[in-house]
């Protein structure tokens, strides 16, 4: 039976050590968002959302290295300390701090001082969806789903609760709620290793969590699913959900546990990774799969006919 290596393979081991989980994220930084709140106005849901995406939860090499979890670039007039790192161009330069709460202190400067956020500030303070999508508007990230990628956090880990209890309308009781696993495979993709390896984004009303790859949303499936019932669970269209997992012979097959099903459409590249090497027996659908990238996207990139087939020790491009 296959159980999760599928996506574990995309993360060396020695990222698994030390690496925090966003419940444990939110519990040491909700006390300084909240404080950001009552000083600049910056709805502290919305500050952690931001510090979970664009840090990983502070276990990006950005957050690790640099001490920021917000991803905000150097900028004209910045006489700080640089990190340098590949983002949508080659060696970009982002602000390196001295820990952790003077990024969330500049990350509210960064907000406050510039004109193009100003229109936020007229919102209401617990409007976090208009903040959301602001934010998106007025050019934070260039990602699209931005602002739903905002919600999807405040929404799944309840950060709307840090904006009451920073206006004094809720007690804090210091706990974040418990997501259980309704069964064996999501105990075992749920514990504490793979949580802070998966992107758990939202949860259906009967308990079966959504993961993002690449910005790509997908479920585990469960021994004997077939991609008929799992279109018709997920309200995708079934011949859109057989070309998202590039299903060939679609009738003629059932899921096995464990095994990763995308809900949306794979992207034109990898938003992480730059390449891969292809390992023994995988195909161009394995790679194209394991990385949520079109593989006709991974022909093109690399000057491939379409016909092409990998083999062991190739390099691909993915973006």
């Amino acid at each position: 039976m296959k159980k999760l290596f599928f996506l574990l393979a995309l993360l060396p081991l020695s990222l698994f050590a030390q690496r925090i989980t966003p419940e444990e994220y939110i519990q040491t930084y909700k006390d300084i968002a909240m404080r950001e709140m009552r000083d600049h106005k910056i709805p502290a849901s919305i500050t952690l959302a931001q510090g979970l995406l664009e840090s990983g939860a502070g276990n990006s090499a950005l957050a690790r290295e640099a001490k920021n979890h917000f991803g905000i670039k150097c900028h004209k007039g910045w006489d700080g300390d640089t990190y340098i790192m590949d983002d949508d161009e080659k060696d970009e330069c982002f602000r390196k701090y001295d820990n952790a709460e003077d990024s969330f202190v500049d990350h509210s400067l960064f907000l406050t001082t510039r004109s193009r956020y100003a229109a936020l500030f007229d919102l209401d303070i617990t409007d976090y969806e208009g903040w959301a999508k602001g934010l998106k508007a007025a050019g934070y990230a260039t990602n699209p789903k931005y602002a739903q990628l905002l919600i999807d956090r405040i929404n799944l880990y309840d950060l709307s609760k840090y904006d009451q209890i920073a206006l004094g309308k809720q007690d804090d009781d210091n706990q974040m709620p418990e997501i259980e696993p309704e069964d064996e495979l999501l105990e075992l993709a749920y514990s504490p290793e793979n949580r802070a390896a998966f992107e758990l984004v939202d949860m259906t009303q009967d308990k079966r969590f959504i993961y993002e790859n690449n910005v790509v949303r997908f479920v585990f499936a469960k021994e004997g699913e077939t991609p008929e019932r799992l279109a018709q669970e997920f309200g995708v269209k079934y011949k859109r959900f057989c070309e998202y997992n590039l299903l060939k012979r679609p009738d003629e097959m059932v899921f096995h546990s464990g095994d990763v099903v995308y809900l949306e459409k794979l992207r034109n590249k990898n938003w992480k990774a730059k390449k891969y090497t292809v390992q023994e027996g995988e195909t161009l659908r394995d790679v194209a799969l394991r990385f949520a990238v079109k593989p006709e996207k991974i022909l093109k990139k690399n000057g491939l006919d379409k016909d092409a087939r990998v083999s062991k020790g190739q390099v691909l491009w993915l973006r």
